[in-house]
């Protein structure tokens, strides 16, 4: 009889595509990992993607948009905890501000995640004479895509301040880094577009009603499905959700995170799939922008 099939295979391409379309991150490590918030007595499993100094988390292997994602730029240290009874690897990550328990289904997977970790949060592949060698190269091709993905972001945050500095900047200057579920319609073309393809996503950002506004658009099924809107604000340095109180965030990716993490995954960003017909992809992109919303 053969044996159980040990090493989880990889998204299929259309997958992959669309979680780089969303993430805009490279790739560098993915497999199942189970975590456990801070006063949450039990593990919840998820697949699991290094991408940058970024984990995202997905309820399915096969899911294209994450459910959360932890940002660990700011890792202080990871501390290891003995194996439990079924052999699981478990280690603690502490950040400046939170604290987040993992666990690997294996030892050998806990100090691979563990090295991962630590080379693109500290810039150095870990002296760690248990890792193999296979291992280790890998972990310094990973550190020379992470420095050069830093190089590209210094250049182009510099890039970004002096077109802040410029009396030019504008509306239209934001298009250009938009993300993946972003859609130029109006509020009924963004209702219609969250009817008829659910499995897509059920959250859009389009703009708003003036020249320095976006929405949000959400379809949400409890007992029945039900539209919301909201309002987004461009500010000096950053953007304004207008809720109940207002939330403030840096850029509309974090708009989207905070739709998404607040409702730990429900919300999941409405990204037409690059394989969609020609008819689904222009269909309800070319209604009037929103107006009073």
């Amino acid at each position: 009889m053969e044996e159980p099939e040990k090493i989880p295979k990889p998204a299929p391409r259309r997958i992959f595509h669309e979680r780089q379309r969303v993430t805009r991150l490279p790739l560098y490590l993915e497999g199942y990992l189970s975590i456990r918030h801070p006063r949450h007595q039990e593990f919840e499993v998820y697949w699991a993607e290094l991408r940058g100094t970024t984990l995202f988390f997905y309820n399915d292997k096969k899911a294209p948009t994450y459910s959360q994602k932890l940002d660990i730029a700011s890792l202080v240290s990871v501390t290891n905890i003995h194996p439990d009874e079924n052999g699981f690897a478990q280690f603690i990550l502490m950040l400046l501000n939170e604290q987040l328990e993992l666990k690997a289904e294996d030892s050998e997977l806990g100090k691979e995640w563990k090295g991962f970790i630590l080379t693109v949060t500290k810039m150095s592949v870990p002296l760690d004479e248990s890792l193999s060698p296979s291992q280790l190269m890998r972990m310094h091709e990973v550190l020379e895509k992470e420095k050069k993905r830093r190089m590209v972001l210094n250049d182009h945050s510099s890039a970004s301040a002096d077109e802040e500095s410029s009396p030019h900047r504008n509306y239209s200057s934001i298009l250009t880094a938009m993300p993946a579920c972003f859609h130029a319609v109006s509020r009924q073309g963004a209702i219609e577009m969250l009817e008829k393809n659910p499995s897509y996503g059920n959250l859009i950002l389009r703009p708003g009603s003036s020249s320095k506004s976006f929405a949000v658009t959400i379809r949400h099924v409890l007992d029945a499905p039900f539209i919301k809107h909201y309002r987004v604000m461009t500010k000096e340095k950053g953007f304004a959700i207008q809720l109940e109180r207002q939330v403030t965030v840096s850029t509309l990716h974090d708009v989207i995170d905070y739709f998404v993490t607040q409702t730990r995954g429900n919300l999941k960003p409405f990204v037409i799939p690059a394989d969609a017909c020609p008819l689904q992809r222009t269909q309800g992109l070319e209604g009037e922008l929103a107006a009073g919303d």
